[in-house]
């Protein structure tokens, strides 16, 4: 046995001194004397140490100022969604097993965390229509960018086609991936009075060749359902199809593989995760069965032991962490499977009738939202034309979404997420559009604050069609 190391966490200037001495070296600077000083940041002028209960009053002020859904009424849109997640989600999350066989190299140790992986495999893939899942990946985007990869990997070509009104943040995640191999990434453009994809330039695109695959995405990213994607696979031909879809729009819509997707990706984040400012969230992955040994990261299959008893474990590894960097479909390191057990313990808590109520309840909201945000002079709500579920594009009629939103919030409603790339010189056409949408929490009463804040007409008595709907 070598010499026991003690641990060190220096509390006195002192301490720093042996460690210095043995290091070579007169300061702690000069431990960073290879960091450029341009790129450094200096001192953060902290101030003089606080004691503990002092630094939590001084971090409650600090958060105090934050505009939160849970002190305004929120109808933020956009990949992020804003549902109740049942207690009961939680008290399992919380429980030790879980987070204990967290990672579960050893079957025979983790063979709750497994099953739950497997059953949220299972449950990708009864959305999706589709024949296998993986264990998931980091989120929605990095779902898109190893679709791309994949899609590669099953046909030559250096053109991705993606549609212009996908989230600016996907589009850069997939510029990253696709940064390097050789890949030019064309958008599809979208018709200006619905806001679905235009077939016409995607035969003429396909016709020219060199596409080796194509992503749409469901709901859109002005919140419309595109009816054309049953027509894509016909006109794609050989040419992989990817679909990124709302797990929750999936409860109530044809599956994408009962049309001809090849691989179907999402944010799982809305079943089961709270927004938490924009994270951590969860990528669903699901493909054909003939492409399971391309697909990234793990894969949980089911199997008998040596007596006979139905077991879990991992099947596939197909990550740079396990097996050797060139036979890799990846450099995913590592799966979201806490998250994963939140999304298929809300599934299993809410049930397929459940989801598919709640689908219903807040469409209908929605249609309420929309009749009143469209009586504003201010407003041009919906933007499009197509039909919608739960959120929608709503144009502003002077000025930009975000100058809009933001007068808005200084009124305490938190109207929607803006749509436009917030880079310099990239806002373009979607500088005036701004994505709203109705949730568990959008009663009556937020509607009329909204309309009344953006000069519409407060909503009357609900619409019959609308009559499944309710208050929270």
């Amino acid at each position: 046995m070598g010499a026991r190391v003690p641990r060190w966490i220096p509390s006195e200037p002192g301490e720093e001194e042996p460690l210095l001495a043995a290091l070579g070296l007169n300061d702690v600077e000069e431990l960073f004397r290879d960091v450029p000083e341009q790129v450094r940041m200096g001192r953060m002028g902290l101030g003089a140490p606080l004691e503990e209960i002092d630094v939590v009053r001084r971090i409650d002020r600090i958060l105090s100022r934050n505009r939160t859904h849970s002190r305004y009424p929120a109808f933020l849109g956009g990949r992020v969604g804003l549902r109740y997640v049942p207690a009961a989600v939680d008290a399992l999350l919380l429980r030790s097993e879980f987070y204990t066989s967290y990672t579960p190299y050893q079957p025979e140790a983790s063979q709750g965390m497994l099953q739950s992986l497997f059953e949220f495999q299972s449950l990708w893939v009864e959305l999706t229509g589709l024949d296998a899942a993986n264990a998931s990946l980091y989120d929605g985007a990095t779902a898109a960018g190893e679709a791309l990869l994949l899609c590669r990997r099953l046909k030559e070509g250096h053109r991705f086609l993606i549609p212009a009104s996908l989230p600016w943040e996907e589009k850069s995640v997939l510029a990253n991936y696709a940064a390097g191999l050789g890949i030019r990434i064309e958008e599809i453009p979208y018709d200006p009075a619905s806001g679905l994809l235009d077939l016409a330039w995607i035969r003429e695109a396909v016709g020219r060749g060199e596409v080796f695959g194509l992503l749409a995405d469901l709901p859109n990213g002005f919140g419309g359902l595109d009816e054309g994607l049953p027509e894509l696979k016909g006109i794609l031909g050989g040419v992989p199809l990817v679909v990124a879809a709302d797990p929750l729009a999936l409860a109530v819509l044809e599956p994408p593989g009962a049309y001809g997707a090849d691989i179907v990706v999402g944010e799982g984040q809305g079943f089961g995760t709270p927004p938490s400012f924009g994270g951590p969230l969860l990528g669903l992955f699901a493909c054909r069965a003939e492409h399971l040994r391309l697909t990234p990261g793990r894969i949980v299959g089911a199997t008998r032991d040596a007596a006979g008893r139905r077991a879990f474990t991992l099947t596939l590894q197909t990550r740079e962490q396990h097996i050797r960097r060139s036979r890799a479909t990846s450099n995913i390191c590592t799966n979201q499977s806490l998250l994963a057990l939140a999304f298929v313990a809300y599934a299993s808590l809410v049930g397929p009738r459940g989801l598919e109520r709640l689908a219903h309840r807040l469409s209908d909201r929605a249609r309420l939202l929309a009749q009143a945000l469209g009586r504003s002079p201010a407003l041009r709500a919906p933007a499009f034309s197509a039909p919608f579920l739960w959120e929608f594009a709503v144009s502003v009629r002077a000025g930009s979404a975000r100058e809009f939103l933001d007068r808005l919030a200084a009124a305490r409603v938190l109207g929607g997420t803006p749509i436009g790339d917030p880079r310099p010189g990239r806002a373009g056409a979607e500088e005036a559009l701004f994505l709203t949408a109705a949730t568990e929490f959008t009663d009556r009463r937020a509607i009329r604050r909204y309309a009344r804040a953006v000069g519409g007409e407060p909503p009357g008595d609900v619409a019959p069609e609308a009559s499944r709907g309710g208050g929270p």
